[in-house]
């Protein structure tokens, strides 16, 4: 059901006529728990328009830092799930290093549940989401001017690689 819905989704938000608003979207969706990554849909809206190229990430990066700021509120409110957890050394560490952790949650596999440990945590949230963001825009910049500016001939061969 879950597979449906994304499909769906996807599907739906590929329409040309909506490519920032898609951007959004699947940034947002993809900064929950959900693993979806929203990279591939802000090259194709660059690769399709590269005069959206500040617009896509500056986009993609907000909807993102939303995504991560709605986590934030679910570790929020989630204290008795994280009960037994609050003793590990990533509790510690995040209670040490306060929001400026929140830089890491761009980290594919670990930023989200970050920012969820986050709001459990009762970390500020301004500061949280001011590093959330920093993060976010800094992997939107990286791998859409990686991804525009590297020979497309290196990814096949990259993808090869892979078995793809």
């Amino acid at each position: 059901m879950i597979e449906t819905a994304v499909l769906w989704l996807l599907k739906t938000v590929a329409a040309p006529a909506v490519g920032l608003t898609s951007v959004f979207l699947i940034a947002f969706v993809s900064a929950t728990l959900l693993p979806l990554g929203s990279e591939p849909a802000v090259f194709a809206v660059v690769k399709a328009n590269p005069a959206l190229f500040w617009p896509a990430i500056l986009v993609a990066t907000l909807g993102n830092t939303l995504g991560g700021a709605f986590d934030y509120f679910l570790g929020y409110r989630a204290k008795v799930a994280f009960a037994k957890e609050r003793k590990t050394r990533w509790f510690a560490w995040l209670a040490h290093y306060g929001p400026k952790t929140m830089l890491l949650s761009w980290v594919p596999g670990i930023g989200d549940p970050l920012c969820t440990l986050a709001g459990w945590l009762h970390l500020s949230f301004w500061p949280s989401v001011f590093y959330m963001a920093i993060g976010k825009f800094a992997r939107y910049v990286t791998m859409t001017v990686l991804l525009l500016y590297v020979p497309d001939g290196f990814w096949h061969r990259v993808g090869e690689l892979l078995g793809g």
